[in-house]
């Protein structure tokens, strides 16, 4: 029987790579607080483009797909859900409104998780919402020849409510106790979260709404400003390959958490790089729109694209990042790298 050992598991955690990575993220945490002191009407804007990031990865990953347009006027409640599709989008987006507002007074309890679950299929035209899973359901991969062969066997539904009941009451003792650093804690709850798989639909998007939660309440907030569901979705087949690493004989107490924690925190740490670096572009208000546009281009190693300035100067419009670009290639400071939707820029020499 799994037993949920967050008393003594986190020692072993306590590598050196992982301790320099917490270390680094408790630096980065610092400079956060001083940011958002410093620029908080400015980070309006950065947390409305996470939002849709946050909103669009999270459901691309499990499959449910949209347009960037519709992506938008859904994440902006500009819009009614006109499908299936949609719908399972507004439900995200509601949660992910929910936790943003009000992370303080939600505690990771069984019941607050079910409620939440119920709010992502709020939408939705089924039953399946605010439930736990009614039948065994099984993590399922097809090999090159198609044939499909079960990976991992999850809890088995019977259990499932002694498992989220036991696997909370883990975590929030262990919190309490504040023995060991809640970033470790954090991805161990949500790798036994993936592994109990306690609901028919939605594990994946609710494992990234509970990280948020959870972070955010431990006072890690880059989340709101820095799509981590994007860095996911930019990294997923590493993210698999962390979450089989560390499933392998779970159910006999005998799996290792290490991969996945270490993949979490590579995470968090990359969330709070591209953090600071919009910081640093926030520092440049005092610049022309374009030398801040170059100022965003000169801070990037290779190539880049113009979603990634956009995504970079949040409160410089589209026109004027275009024309900057135009200018920028004129004057042989920019090269055009490919065509069409892929296309891309790179610095020259000049």
């Amino acid at each position: 029987m799994k037993v949920f050992d967050y008393r003594n598991a986190p020692k072993a955690l306590l590598t050196p790579d992982i301790v320099a990575m917490l270390t680094s993220i408790h630096e980065h945490k610092g400079k956060q607080e001083l940011y958002i002191e410093a620029h908080a009407d400015a980070l309006t804007a950065l947390m409305e483009i996470a939002k849709v990031q946050s909103t669009g990865a999270s459901n691309r990953i499990e499959g449910i797909h949209t347009t960037d347009k519709r992506l938008e006027e859904l994440v902006k409640d500009k819009s009614v859900p006109r499908n299936r599709t949609e719908q399972e989008i507004a439900g995200y987006r509601d949660v992910l409104a929910t936790i943003h507002e009000s992370y303080d007074y939600i505690h990771p309890r069984p019941n607050i998780i079910l409620q939440l679950h119920k709010q992502l299929y709020s939408f939705a035209q089924t039953s399946i919402g605010g439930s736990y899973k009614n039948a065994d359901n099984y993590i399922t991969e097809t090999d090159a020849d198609g044939n499909e062969k079960t990976r991992f066997k999850p809890t088995p539904a019977h259990l499932t409510a002694n498992a989220m009941e036991s696997l909370c009451d883990s975590l929030i003792k262990s919190i309490e106790k504040n023995e060991y650093d809640q970033l470790l804690l954090i991805p161990m709850f949500i790798l036994d979260f993936l592994c109990i798989h306690p609901f028919n639909d939605g594990n994946g998007r609710m494992s990234r709404l509970l990280t948020l939660l959870l972070l955010y309440r431990a006072g890690y907030i880059v989340g709101k400003y820095i799509s981590l569901e994007k860095l996911i979705e930019n990294t997923k087949d590493t993210y698999y390959e962390a979450l089989q690493d560390s499933s392998t004989d779970w159910h006999n107490n005998k799996g290792d958490y290490a991969p996945f924690v270490r993949y979490y925190l590579g995470i968090t740490q990359k969330a709070y790089h591209e953090f600071e670096n919009r910081m640093m572009h926030l520092q440049h208000r005092g610049l022309s729109k374009p030398d801040r546009i170059k100022a965003a281009i000169d801070r990037k190693i290779g190539r880049i694209t113009k979603k990634e300035i956009i995504e970079a100067c949040p409160n410089i419009s589209k026109v004027t990042i275009e024309r900057t670009l135009t200018s920028l290639v004129k004057d042989g400071y920019l090269e055009k790298i490919g065509g069409g939707r892929s296309i891309a820029y790179g610095k020259t020499d000049k």
